[in-house]
């Protein structure tokens, strides 16, 4: 049994990748400066040219290392690991800095104001038409 490990796939990390970060082929492609079907090309080869690779990863906002060690082992430990993280160096600062009740009550009472000069306006409205047809 063989214990070798299978080699980096970078054409299909770049992928990866670009479809984590909601990127279609075409933007991918014109942000590089290539056809749609170029793009297909390069994530369908195991190798890229590092010139080509430096600009998939400014286009892709991530670094070439990050490419290259790509794996979705690691992007599952990431999320795990940062949901997990309650006061963590990912999150410093996770608690209301105001009541949730105290905003709820603000917003009703400024609801029953707005309501009452609503229904004031009305009236005058009303006493208006009133005047105009008793006249």
């Amino acid at each position: 049994m063989s214990t070798a490990t299978k080699p980096k796939h970078i054409g299909r990390n770049i992928s990866r990748i670009r479809e984590l970060k909601g990127m279609k082929q075409e933007i991918l492609a014109e942000a590089i400066g290539v056809s749609q079907q170029t793009v297909s090309s390069i994530e369908g080869s195991e190798e890229v040219d590092n010139k080509r690779l430096v600009e998939i990863a400014k286009a892709l906002e991530v670094t070439v290392e990050a490419i290259e060690n790509f794996s979705e082992e690691s992007i599952i430990t990431y999320f795990n690991t940062f949901n997990e993280s309650v006061s963590g160096s990912f999150i410093t600062n996770n608690a209301c800095t105001f009541n949730p009740l105290d905003k709820m009550v603000e917003l009703y009472e400024r609801l029953v104001l707005a309501e009452k000069e609503l229904v004031q306006a009305e009236k005058g409205k009303v006493e208006y038409l009133e005047k105009l047809l008793n006249k």
